[in-house]
């Protein structure tokens, strides 16, 4: 097994090539692991050998963080006043949604070299994903269950598929939840609008309920077929951080976040994926349900979307139904077993 490799949607990637920060590279040749940082860091790796295969048996079991050792960037108090903050935004008409998180970390056993790859083994094992991802480069480790598909392209059609609304069963989801759906619909709609040719863009499937380990999501399905010219640089610079995990008017929710939210979000709510220049096909996800290794720490991102129907309380609860089995899995080593 190389040093670097990149493990996603099914996909083996090894034989590192090179890397870039340059998304022009994506419209060039062969097959690239990409991780963006919500804040916009690129890192695509392109790989000479890619085929099907499960992911590799990792050297050693996964020894993950103490469940008692994890820190919030926000506490439950500082969170439910961010909730607040937000809807005095959206009382004075300067947001309609947006979506706050908190980066949860922890420090790794001393004495030993994480490995991705045993932590991949235990996601996929304990929390099954659509969208699952393990990028391991150098000075970079990232490992996502994400249920999330940013981007996906086929040729020149391209097509979003947004989360919004959460809850343990479908019973749990409330009227704000389809509505704040709606809301992200129409904003995708409007981005990947600005890319697309005339009248392509359409929504096949409108807050289809998916079921996911431990919870449910409202999913929606945005199309279009890109405009002579567009590649991806123009894709991107319409489209990202995507619109279920930044909120409406994107401008707006972005300035609130950067306001409100201490530490950066890293590739959580950026993207994970594979882009395969020869064969103009991608499979981008929403970097949700994502932990990254770096200094010797872990980390993982958790978030809710707020709007004026939110109540504090429950949008912290709903971080914690996100994080809860995840984190439970990361803190916990092969010889633990999880409950």
């Amino acid at each position: 097994m190389h040093d670097s490799f990149a493990h996603v949607t099914g996909y083996l990637a090894t034989e590192l090539r090179d890397v870039t920060t340059d998304l022009t590279a994506l419209d060039g040749e062969g097959w690239w692991a990409v991780v963006v940082d919500y804040e916009g860091k690129v890192t695509c790796a392109r790989f000479g050998d890619v085929r099907q295969a499960p992911l590799p048996v990792p050297r050693g079991p996964w020894r993950g963080p103490h469940p008692s050792s994890w820190r919030s960037s926000l506490d439950r108090a500082g969170y439910e006043d961010g909730v607040r903050r937000i809807r005095s935004y959206i009382e004075r008409g300067e947001v309609y949604q947006a979506n706050l998180c908190r980066v949860l970390n922890a420090p790794l056993p001393a004495g030993a070299e994480p490995d991705p790859l045993a932590l991949a083994v235990r996601l996929a094992e304990g929390n099954p994903a659509p969208y699952a991802a393990t990028v391991s480069l150098p000075g970079l480790s990232v490992v996502s269950a994400s249920p999330e598909l940013y981007l996906s392209r086929d040729g020149d059609v391209v097509e979003s598929r947004p989360i919004k609304g959460t809850g343990a069963t479908e019973e749990d989801l409330q009227e704000k939840d389809y509505a704040e759906n709606v809301m992200i619909v129409d904003l995708v709609r409007n981005d990947l609008g600005r890319v697309a040719e005339v009248g392509s863009v359409s929504v096949p499937a409108l807050c289809e309920v998916e079921e996911h380990p431990g919870l449910v999501h409202l999913v929606s399905t945005v199309r279009a077929r890109l405009a002579p010219g567009c590649g991806w640089p123009e894709l991107f610079g319409a489209t990202f951080p995507p619109g279920s995990v930044t909120g409406a008017p994107k401008s707006s929710a972005l300035r609130v976040i950067d306001e409100l939210e201490p530490e950066p979000r890293g590739p959580y709510c950026g993207t994970v994926g594979w882009v395969d220049a020869d064969r103009r096909r991608a499979s981008l996800a929403v970097g949700i349900r994502t932990f990254w290794l770096s200094s010797g720490e872990i980390r993982f991102g958790t978030g809710a979307g707020i709007t004026w129907g939110s109540d504090p309380r429950r949008e912290w609860d709903e971080t914690e139904l996100k994080a809860s089995r995840l984190v439970a899995l990361a803190s916990t080593s092969a010889s633990e077993g999880v409950e």
